[in-house]
């Protein structure tokens, strides 16, 4: 094999250290190829285009379905608004994810790495790229080899100004995710955009180049640590991306297995042309088994299938398959394929009670919100008519795009018991109502003094009620009125 064609793994096994060797994807086409298209104009489509669309959630909320306040503290994804003191669904996230690639690789290994993981969707884009302006991979080793001429310079500088546009891109779209989209846009082309702006565009820029551009498959087999959990979580039912080699050994070049078959004797459907080793991202000879740095993205399957067609032999000699299937059918069997057990049924089953535990609670949540600080210094105030008062900064939430009021009331406490909102002057039967302004949270003081003549013990468990006056809903918080612990 050529020196072009070598792997970067073929490194001597007593260096401590072995240069990454370039690697020259070939372009190919057939049925995963298609596939990886069709999800990178889908997540790439999503990703650039989601924070202009237009979301209507009344007068007084922002209009842009997908939006990260940081300013206010929310998050709005459509219908959904998210407060600080719901990250709880961000979790639930996480974990969903979690399981979701769980899940994945328990199906068919690194299906995510192969076609929805961002540094897969960008290196494609970006290869596409230096393709269109450097031709494919022998005019790319060539120019590589080439000195440096003008036309050389051209195409060079051709292809990193378009990488470079994608990347500013990518990094300019992710930063319109917490601001409202148009008037950014308008902010960042008039230099009148905040500094951060700039600067969270410049680090994904950079990141993106360099990550997509030149690191590529360094970033899959070295910097991500999800090859190596996903090699222990795999089981030997999980379809991976397999050589047959039950059928394509013993392999040779096209003339030569037609010598050996004229002979009678054994000869594979592999004509060793090494395309399914051009065609790989991370340049691994699939005939070599099951490697880490296999993103088992099927390009391989592609270019196999391309050749056998033309030599007229079956497809499939390299496919989703398990190395179990390959020995069943030396024994004569036929291939089994468990896609529904044990393993892939608790994932699923997983991922369904996240869910549903997370669309509960979404539907069954409180538009309101309180919570009570109790006075730290005095804890409580012991006045001279034998009253004692203990002070709260109760803190009320309204989660609606409309202001509401809330009727405050506080129980546990003896009949009698006065309280007093500081700054509130409307009241009804002698309790505060609070005005609180929409999507917005307000502190009021609260003085709460225990009737006259009447023995508190040190700690007496109290509830903090608001009621909404129009909606009905109500919220409370728990706390203690504190007192002399006399005898």
């Amino acid at each position: 094999m050529s020196t072009d064609t070598e792997s970067h793994d073929d490194a001597h096994t007593d260096e401590w250290f072995a240069s990454a060797k370039k690697i020259y994807p070939m372009a190919t086409h057939g049925l995963f190829r298609r596939i990886k298209w069709t999800l990178l104009f889908i997540t790439l489509g999503i990703y650039y285009f989601l924070p202009f669309i237009r979301f209507d959630r009344g007068p007084n909320a922002p209009d842009q379905a997908v939006l990260v306040d940081m300013v206010h503290k929310r998050a709005y994804f459509f219908f959904i608004e998210i407060w600080p003191q719901e990250v709880y669904y961000l979790t639930g996230l996480l974990i969903l994810a979690a399981v979701g690639l769980f899940l994945m690789n328990a199906v068919a290994g690194r299906i995510w790495c192969g076609y929805l993981c961002p540094q897969t969707v960008w290196t494609d884009m970006f290869l596409w790229i230096e393709r269109k302006v450097e031709g494919d991979r022998r005019d790319r080793i060539n120019l590589d080899k080439e000195p440096w001429t003008f036309g050389k310079v051209r195409k060079r500088a051709t292809k990193h100004f378009f990488w470079l546009m994608i990347a500013w891109w990518t990094g300019g779209a992710w930063v319109l995710y917490f601001n409202d989209a148009p008037t950014l846009v308008w902010q960042l082309l008039t230099f009148q955009a905040p500094l951060v702006a700039y600067v969270w565009i410049a680090i994904l820029t950079a990141t993106t180049y360099l990550l997509a551009g030149f690191m590529r498959e360094q970033v899959c087999i070295y910097m991500c640590p999800w090859p190596r959990i996903q090699a222990a979580l795999t089981d030997e039912k999980a379809l991976n991306v397999t050589y047959r080699w039950d059928r394509g050994e013993p392999r040779g070049s096209l003339k030569q297995n037609k010598k050996l078959v004229e002979q009678g004797l054994p000869a594979g459907d592999c004509v060793d042309c090494y395309q399914c080793f051009h065609v790989c991202p991370t340049g691994v000879d699939i005939r070599k088994g099951m490697q880490l740095d296999c993103i088992q993205c099927g390009l391989c399957i592609d270019a196999c299938d391309n050749i056998m067609t033309k030599v007229g032999k079956p497809t499939g000699l390299i496919a989703y398959d398990t190395d179990e299937n390959i020995q069943r059918r030396i024994e004569g069997k036929e291939s089994v394929y468990e896609i529904v057990r044990p393993r892939t049924v608790i994932y699923a089953a997983l991922i369904v009670l996240v869910s549903a535990i997370m669309l509960f609670a979404l539907l069954t949540r409180d538009f309101a919100d309180i919570s009570v600080l109790h006075d730290r210094n005095p804890v409580f105030v012991e006045q001279s008519n034998g009253t004692v008062r203990n002070g709260y900064t109760v803190r009320l939430s309204n989660k609606r795009q409309h202001p509401r009021s809330f009727m405050l009331n506080i129980e546990g406490m003896p009949p009698n018991t006065k309280m007093e909102a500081i700054g509130v002057e409307t009241t009804f039967a002698e309790r505060p109502i609070i005005e609180v302004g929409p999507d917005t949270t307000r502190e009021v003081r609260i003085l709460v003094t225990s009737p006259p003549g009447e023995k508190m013990p040190g700690s007496t468990p109290v509830t903090f009620r608001i009621t909404d006056s129009v909606m009905g809903e109500v919220v409370t918080a728990k706390d203690n009125f504190k007192a002399p612990d006399k005898p």
